[in-house]
């Protein structure tokens, strides 16, 4: 198999994991504690944008930089715990915060939400040496760990107690998995008595971080603003219409990490124009599908129980696959270290709460708000795509 070909199953069986995940909550939860459960994945989806941060800086230096590889992994290393434990530390602290935004129960789901980041976050610095070296098998066995990871830990977990509180603490066991897979990827390594400053790579990592975070916030956004807007019932129904848009958006991804080396090194937009196009040629395939074969994809996100949502289940289709557009352009800002890219995200986010909550917009008018808005930043993004930088080393 290729590089490619490899990532790419590697990433699709991830991702069909973590959607088969979201199959067996939606299955085993009703849907008042379904919608609780999606939300808290978004704030884990969120809050993986430092894991994220590290892959991309990690991966673009030593795709740029290779003879420098040693000393760029040592100082990883060590950047990787200090973000680890930050992170982790912030979000479980932020239960005071979001455990009645979300109308939860307990304070543990969202100090669960914090324990899960920990691993995720070493993870994403183990992907992106892999990432960063071509060593694609080691990638992959990356990816299936983090998906066996979720869905076994996740679904063990609800057999035991059905109830969200259950699954965190399996999601949270289950996101070390990939953490062991990918070990030998950070140990053992030494700057040869050279190292590198810690600080350009910790500056670019928060400048990435800074990217995706705003990013996954425009992302993940309507899931938590149908769990705080609408009831328990309507963000059930919600939440099963995302579980298509993430598919959507997540399936493509094995195109912006497979290319990002390419797209570091390049001179021309010749490999930015071939990402899109794939991308976008997978988006109009998931959409064509789900409007012809709606109650097809009815049993994909839930079943019977989520009937009311059949007729707009194309739609979060749509909004999947614009996101995931915008996340491979973010990815190419990325890779030719062009932060720019941040303010049109936050301007994105800003735009879909006004709708959200200045217009008042009901449960089709969220999904239509983020599929318009999604579709417009494409755009703009692709039309004034930043000048590429040299980032410190």
């Amino acid at each position: 198999m290729t590089g490619g070909t490899l990532v790419a199953a590697g990433m699709m069986g991830m991702n069909i994991a973590v959607y088969g995940f979201n199959i067996v909550s939606a299955r085993m939860l009703v849907p008042h504690e379904f919608g609780a459960l999606t939300a808290l994945l978004g704030i884990i989806l969120v809050g993986n944008v430092a894991s994220l941060g590290l892959q991309a800086v990690t991966a673009r230096r030593l795709a740029v930089d290779p003879e420098q590889r040693e000393q760029i992994i040592s100082a990883t290393a060590r950047v990787t715990v200090m973000v680890a434990s930050g992170v982790g530390a912030i979000v479980a602290a932020s239960t005071v915060v979001l455990t009645p935004i979300l109308k939860l129960d307990s304070y543990w789901p969202v100090i669960l939400c914090g324990a899960a980041l920990v691993p995720l976050t070493i993870m994403g610095a183990e992907a992106g040496v892999a990432q960063g070296t071509s060593r694609w098998g080691a990638l992959t066995a990356i990816f299936l760990g983090n998906g066996i990871g979720r869905i076994v830990g996740g679904s063990l977990a609800l057999i035991v107690s059905p109830t969200t509180t259950s699954a965190m603490v399996g999601v949270a066991l289950g996101a070390w998995v990939p953490v062991v897979a990918g070990a030998k990827l950070l140990m053992g390594h030494s700057d040869g008595g050279h190292p590198i400053s810690r600080r350009p790579l910790l500056r670019e990592a928060v400048l990435s971080t800074h990217a995706l975070l705003a990013y996954f916030v425009l992302s993940n956004l309507d899931s938590l603003i149908a769990r705080n807007r609408f009831d328990g019932h309507d963000s059930g129904l919600y939440a099963s219409g995302l579980i298509l848009a993430k598919a959507a958006l997540f399936f493509p991804q094995f195109v912006s990490v497979v290319l990002f080396p390419d797209l570091a090194r390049a001179t021309t937009h010749h490999a930015r124009l071939r990402a899109v196009t794939l991308v976008a040629g997978f988006g109009a395939l998931a959409v064509a599908a789900t409007a012809a074969l709606p109650h097809v994809a009815l049993i994909l996100v839930g079943g019977d129980q989520y009937d009311e949502v059949t007729d707009r289940l194309w739609l979060f289709a749509l909004a999947g696959s614009l996101l995931a557009i915008v996340h491979l352009l973010v990815f190419d800002a990325l890779a030719r270290h062009a932060h720019g890219v941040v303010v049109m995200l936050w301007a994105a986010v800003v735009a879909v709460l006004a709708a959200a909550y200045g217009l008042g917009v009901g449960f089709t008018g969220l999904v239509v708000t983020v599929t318009l808005v999604a579709a417009a930043l494409a755009a703009i993004v692709w039309i004034t795509p930043g000048e590429r930088t040299d980032a410190p080393r």
